[in-house]
Parts: structure tokens; sequence; C-alpha cells
């Protein structure tokens, strides 16, 4: 699963775990690397090697512009807020 967190929030293992009912824990880099095609600290929010569970802070929906991870950890790409759960097919939610 990939979950979409607003810069100032940190992911919540726990709340997670607790939405999706069933436990959880955080990737290691080369299980990032085989289901993503990207490296930690790069991984878009599209085009995956795999298809990724997608889940969307909804703290993001709070600003017009979203700046995101473009495939490396040196490069970003900007997207509406309006559009990043058509965009990813995400499920908005509360992660703190």
């Amino acid at each position: 699963m990939l979950v979409l967190a607003s810069g100032t929030n940190r992911v919540n293992e726990k709340r997670i775990s607790e939405i999706v009912t069933e436990p959880i824990e955080k990737a290691t880099a080369d299980f990032v690397r085989e289901k993503t095609g990207f490296v930690i600290g790069g991984v878009p929010s599209v085009g995956h090697t795999e298809s990724i569970e997608t889940y969307i802070d909804e703290d993001l929906l709070q600003y017009e512009e979203l700046w995101a991870a473009a495939g490396t950890p040196n490069a970003v790409f900007k997207l509406s807020s309006a559009d990043i759960e058509q965009t990813t097919g995400g499920k908005i939610i509360s992660i703190g």
C-alpha cells in the first residue's frame, strides 16, 4: 500500500492498520523498489510497476497545489489537490 501524506504529518501505522483491518509494517527499501520500480524518497503517486492500493491524507486537500516525488529523490511534480484522488485512484483518509 502507498500512503500519500502531508509533509507536516507522520503516518500513524496503528491508525492505517485499523483502516485496512490487518497488520502493517514499514516497507524495506528492497520491497519498495520491487513493487514500485522506484527508490525510497522518489516514489511518485502514479506509474508503479505493480498496482498499489493508495490512501491519501485528507489534510492534503487543504492545499490548492501539491508537490510530489517524481521518480527520483531530487525530482518533484506539481498537481492540484482537486486531482489527486482521480489521478491516483486513492481513498481519502485521516492518517492521524
